[in-house]
């Protein structure tokens, strides 16, 4: 059974004068359920946006996080437009995409933020028509008077870094535009790179390196008392005849091997 909801796109304040919201998902104003017979407003929906926006008239900043592939541009619009009216600062943040429809809402945001590893994707509007062939026409005509209008809203975004001609390029290619290219364009304002600290990485690989120095000294040393204890096991004996006359000195027994022994214990 589907949900009532497609999903939870605001969240209560994290803080007094603060209202967190989010788009995570296809921007549309709602679906029919089959299943149970009705139909269900979106949580993407402008009407939606209007109703939670008009319960924190007060707020002082709104946090926008964006990760949407588009949708229906007369919500986006709409949304766009509820946010440039609402007296807080907003900052938009794209999480991951913004596309389409999506990115043409962060223009009514103060502004913009993108992680370095976040793309917007920009494109003229498309739309699906059946008819005969003069309402095919009024409709592409329709189509492009549509896109005109909304060209404005990226023009206004950008401040002055892109022309009217540079913005008309980038829709009809449907650009995909990195952080530093929306950077550069003004369709964002700030790039946020995650620094890694690698302090306690190199300290922990110097730890590391003076360990094995060590390691291999102390190697070294144990391989030159081996070869010393060798040595003196393998050492000739020089054996003198006894004078003539004089007497033998008993043979003494056998003495144990004490530098094998020891290095047998060394190496054990």
């Amino acid at each position: 059974m589907p949900n009532k909801k497609i999903w939870i796109s605001l969240k209560q304040a994290v803080a007094a004068d603060t209202l967190d919201m989010y788009i995570y998902d296809y921007i549309q104003s709602g679906y029919y359920d089959w299943w149970n017979d009705e139909y269900v407003e979106s949580e993407t929906s402008a009407n939606y946006f209007k109703e939670e926006l008009a319960k924190y008239p007060d707020v002082k900043f709104i946090n926008l996080y964006v990760n949407s592939n588009g949708g229906e541009v007369t919500e986006a619009m709409a949304i766009r437009n509820q946010l440039k009216r609402h007296p807080a600062y907003k900052t938009g943040y794209v999480d991951g995409f913004a596309c389409s429809a999506a990115s043409f809402i962060l223009t009514g945001c103060d502004k913009v933020v993108m992680y370095s590893n976040t793309m917007q994707m920009l494109h003229n509007m498309w739309t699906c028509v059946c008819g005969n062939y003069k309402e095919l026409r009024k409709a592409a005509d329709d189509l492009e008077q549509i896109s005109i209008g909304n060209r404005q809203a990226y023009l206004e975004k950008s401040n002055g870094k892109m022309t009217e001609d540079q913005i008309i390029e980038i829709l009809e290619k449907e650009s995909w535009l990195t952080a530093k290219q929306c950077l550069e364009l003004g369709l964002a304002d700030e790039i946020v790179a995650e620094e890694k600290d690698l302090t306690s990485a190199q300290q922990i690989a110097q730890k590391i390196n003076r360990t094995l120095e060590q390691q291999v000294n102390y190697n070294k040393a144990l391989v030159a008392l081996k070869q010393s204890l060798i040595q003196q096991h393998n050492k000739p004996t020089i054996e003198t005849e006894p004078e003539p006359g004089s007497e033998s000195e008993p043979t003494p027994e056998p003495k144990e091997n004490v530098p094998q022994k020891l290095f047998l214990s060394i190496f054990k």
